[in-house]
């Protein structure tokens, strides 16, 4: 048993301090201080999850509810619970201090322990149906009536994923090394046990029962997503080829969304880039899985929506489509896929992770060829040794509708969960001086004139700081809204809408509106430049000065299969700013 008041003192001192140093030290305190039977729902919890996001549960609480439930409890108005909420922020926080004047309303108080909040988020995550709303009500009360004020506050911030000590997963493992091994080394050990099973709260379990050593025999498991490889971006062809010494095998970039597809025997279940299970939004995907030459693998590839009667490639936001709730059947048939396979990670009961690229390569061919469904393919490669070859295949990918190409190094292993140079991306060239597409999370909107009244007119578009866990401000963008993605647009956003700026968006800007950092839309524009408008890249080429977008236009792609955390880095933006300078336009 571990009482909550423990984790809550804690997490207070932690709310002080922004210094990841700091922020160790008291997550090393608090995983001292937690029974080795709750360590995974503490971590949980501390991510804003009940369980590992493959499993697809959510808690299902919205803030409306938090609301209604502080008003009964305090015999304070709605309106009024609203008022307070559009003044600090943070519903936590209003929660804290309205509760500082609640009357004791029951004579026997329970105990707030963390096993019995995860208990009660449990169950509510799990109830459905008519009625539903109303029980988990009066389970959130029970809870909020035995908490203190401070307790309220934090157990509202873990029930809508919003602890707001910026805390990423690199700390908690950076925490864990040092509270289980006393060796923060060993938090390669931890990183490479999450990638291969994207559960954090797995791999502490197992930390804190058995030790180091056990964690090393974590290995990848059918049905259980690898957190996966990713690529870092580069300008020209030329410094495609010397990062991978002169010679890459090259792959179209496809415009779809990247899957991960597990199959055994019958069964076949896809995961999304973010590591959603989406095999329910792609029924054919899976149904042409079962011809694959193998009974028992795992897979990625690229699944492109494509004309069905030219079998051409079509853009993203025809492939979105397919991320509708209802009518499945009717978007099957109306918006058909390629599925584009390009690697392969465990066969036949074996890793194949450890394998050069090239063997895996070899391993698919022989693998794909056998498949009867014309819709399961290899994606295009050629291995390149020069610049004329590989231009000549970047002028082949375009030709066929790509973004673009993927340039790998052949002998490099699969690293679940790594960014590095073993994969290279290059996009097409737009005709600006910025090369590159930029993908970029929405934190803010402007409402607009005209044909644009009751919509937003304008979006505020932030970047990503990895080092520092937060989103700055990049640019504004009005241009490249369609009515229909523009509708779109305006309810995915009202799922998200905040009363005021989110504590990890950095924006001297004010904006009518102000969203949770969740929706990304990609974009291109003429260049960057400086700007002392803007947060991102501030003081990195010039003091006092940050990077801004030169004519941001909306590709009309929303990247639905992208985490905030995915999108363009700041370093990634000073160093294209940096190498625009070197661009020459024909």
């Amino acid at each position: 048993m571990l009482d909550f008041s423990i984790i809550v003192k804690i997490l207070d001192e932690m709310e002080q301090t922004t210094s990841r140093l700091e922020l160790t030290n008291y997550l090393v305190t608090l995983f001292k201080n937690t029974p080795s039977e709750l360590i995974d729902k503490v971590i949980y919890l501390i991510q804003g999850k009940i369980r590992p996001d493959y499993e697809g549960i959510e808690l299902g609480i919205a803030e409306k509810m938090i609301i209604r439930i502080i008003s009964q409890i305090s015999n304070i108005s709605v309106d009024k619970v609203y008022q307070k909420y559009n003044k600090i922020g943070d519903l936590g926080s209003v929660a804290e201090e309205i509760m500082k004047n609640k009357v004791q309303t029951t004579l026997f108080n329970e105990k707030v322990t963390i096993e019995r909040i995860y208990l009660i988020f449990d169950k509510i995550s799990k109830i459905t149906g008519k009625g539903s709303q109303e029980i988990k009500l009066r389970l959130f009360t029970s809870l909020f009536n035995d908490a203190s004020p401070k307790e309220c506050k934090y157990i509202i911030r873990f029930a809508l994923g919003t602890l707001r000590l910026g805390i990423a997963d690199i700390t908690i493992m950076d925490a864990l090394a040092l509270a289980y091994t006393s060796d923060k080394k060993n938090r390669k050990i931890l990183e490479n046990a999450y990638n291969v099973s994207s559960d954090l709260g797995r791999v502490s379990k197992i930390l804190a029962n058995d030790g180091i050593k056990a964690v090393t025999a974590i290995k990848i498991e059918l049905f259980i997503p690898i957190r996966p490889m990713l690529a870092e971006r580069v300008q020209t062809t030329k410094e495609a080829l010397e990062k991978v010494s002169g010679r890459g095998a090259v792959e179209f970039k496809l415009d779809g969304e990247r899957v991960q597809i597990h199959r055994k025997d019958k069964k076949v279940q896809i995961f999304s880039r973010s590591l959603e299970n989406i095999s329910h939004y792609y029924p054919d995907v899976a149904e042409a899985s079962k011809t694959i030459g193998l009974k028992n693998f795992i897979i990625e590839a690229e699944v492109v929506a494509i004309n069905k009667y030219t079998e051409e490639y079509l853009p993203f936001q025809e492939l979105m489509h397919r991320r509708r709730k209802y009518d499945i059947a009717k978007n099957v048939e109306q918006y058909p896929v390629s599925v584009n396979v390009f690697d392969i990670l465990w066969a036949t009961a074996k890793d194949k992770t450890n394998l050069p690229y090239q063997d895996r390569r070899n391993l698919l061919k022989d693998v794909i060829t056998k498949s009867v469904d014309q819709k399961i393919t290899l994606i295009p490669q050629k291995i390149v040794t020069n610049t004329e070859e590989l231009e000549k295949f970047m002028a082949k990918s375009i030709e066929h509708g790509c973004e673009g190409l993927v340039v790998k190094q052949t002998s490099s292993p699969y690293r679940a969960g790594a960014r590095g140079f073993a994969w290279i991306k290059i996009k097409r060239e737009y005709r600006s001086e910025l090369v590159d597409s930029l993908d970029l999370v929405v934190v803010g909107g402007a409402y607009g004139k005209g044909r644009r009244v009751g919509k937003y007119g304008a979006l505020l578009l932030a970047i990503y700081d990895k080092n520092e866990n937060v989103f700055k401000s990049v640019c504004k963008v009005g241009s490249g809204f369609t009515d229909e993605v523009l509708e779109e647009l305006f309810r995915e956003l009202g799922k998200h809408i905040i009363p005021k700026k989110h504590p990890h968006v950095y924006s001297k800007l004010e904006m009518d509106t102000w969203f949770t950092p969740t929706v990304v839309i990609e974009i291109i524009a003429s260049e960057i430049t400086l700007s002392p408008e803007y947060d991102a890249g501030m003081d990195s080429i010039r003091k006092g000065f940050g990077l801004s977008l030169r004519f941001p236009k909306f590709t009309k792609k929303i990247r639905l299969d992208k985490s905030p955390q995915d999108i363009t880095d700041e370093s990634e933006l000073i160093q294209m700013y940096k190498k625009q300078r070197n661009i020459k336009l024909k």
